[in-house]
């Protein structure tokens, strides 16, 4: 084979008898300069679509210029359903409903779910870039500021696994005070003994702080909250149970105490109305005008991860 591809070059390159050989190109003595600018982008990169894989996924389709791979469950209902997390697109649909009819409603809201998967992929990578990396000198927010970790072997401080310091600014001093968290570790502690005593340190201050938010808005509401725990959870940030019972996550401590104070309200306001209708955002919107731009915040703004 390579003869023949030989062959059929000689051919086309051969000069017929007789004729002039063909004019030869000058190579320049200095090669001409590059182009100014980004590289080109290879050629695969440009045809490969984007890919969105639930890790649950059995089932894929090519949503735009997108291969969008979903969960399906099977449920009890009379509509098809779909909704993005973390994780990407789960679909739920009614046992009698085609797979052909799942797609097509899935292609008739192409628009929508790309650009919620896009949305929930740019917060995934703003979360990881966010990663705390648990060393001496770590930064992390606190109430919407930053703070520094400090490893206090000496145990320099009165306060009970740390205390948090406020430093003023010697090239500034109208500049907002510089906050140091001091821990009792010593400087050889590794990354999970500092995370687990930062994490012990927050989870008192936020049993501390949820405690006088409730106080506050509680009367506020006219209602009144039994108890309170403190949730680890990943996706959500509060409950409210009937009997007062209120779980608030200890990760909030990571935002502004506006911020805080919405989800407060929030789950308080549940003492009176168990549901999200209109009447229960009048509710809240009582003692937190602004909770709208407050719940994006918190939508939009995801917390440091930790592990």
């Amino acid at each position: 084979m390579q003869r023949l591809v030989q062959m059929a070059l000689d051919f086309f390159d051969a000069t017929p008898p007789g004729a002039a050989p063909p004019p030869v190109a000058k190579v320049p003595a200095t090669p001409p300069p590059r182009p100014v600018g980004p590289p080109a982008v290879p050629l695969p990169s440009l045809l490969s679509p984007a890919e969105f894989r639930h890790p649950e996924a059995k089932r894929e389709l090519l949503l735009g210029e997108a291969v969008v791979a979903y969960a399906l469950q099977r449920a009890r209902r009379r509509t098809i359903g779909f909704s993005v997390g973390p994780d990407g697109l789960s679909v739920r649909a009614p046992s009698w409903v085609t797979l052909g009819a799942i797609d097509a409603a899935l292609r008739d809201k192409s628009d929508w779910i790309l650009r919620k998967l896009g949305e929930a992929r740019e917060r995934q990578q703003r979360m990881e870039g966010g990663r705390i990396v648990w060393a001496d000198g770590t930064v992390l927010p606190y109430l919407g500021r930053p703070i520094t970790v400090v490893l206090d072997p000496a145990h320099g401080f009165s306060g009970r696994g740390g205390q948090l310091k406020a430093i003023a600014s010697a090239e500034d001093p109208d500049a907002p005070l510089a906050s140091r968290l001091h821990i009792g570790l010593p400087h050889s502690a590794g990354p999970a003994q500092i995370r687990d005593a930062v994490q012990a340190w927050l989870m008192r201050d936020a049993k501390r702080h949820f405690t006088e938010r409730l106080e506050h808005f509680a009367p506020l509401l006219d209602v009144r909250w039994t108890s309170l725990r403190l949730s680890s959870a990943q996706t959500r940030w509060g409950s409210a149970k009937a009997d007062g019972s209120i779980r608030l996550n200890w990760r909030l401590l990571h935002y502004r105490p506006a911020v805080i104070d919405y989800v407060v309200a929030h789950e308080l306001a549940h003492l009176r109305v168990m549901d999200h209708s209109p009447r229960f955002w009048d509710t809240v919107a009582t003692v937190v005008p602004d909770y709208a731009a407050l719940r994006n915040h918190l939508r939009d703004e995801p917390a440091p991860l930790w592990d």
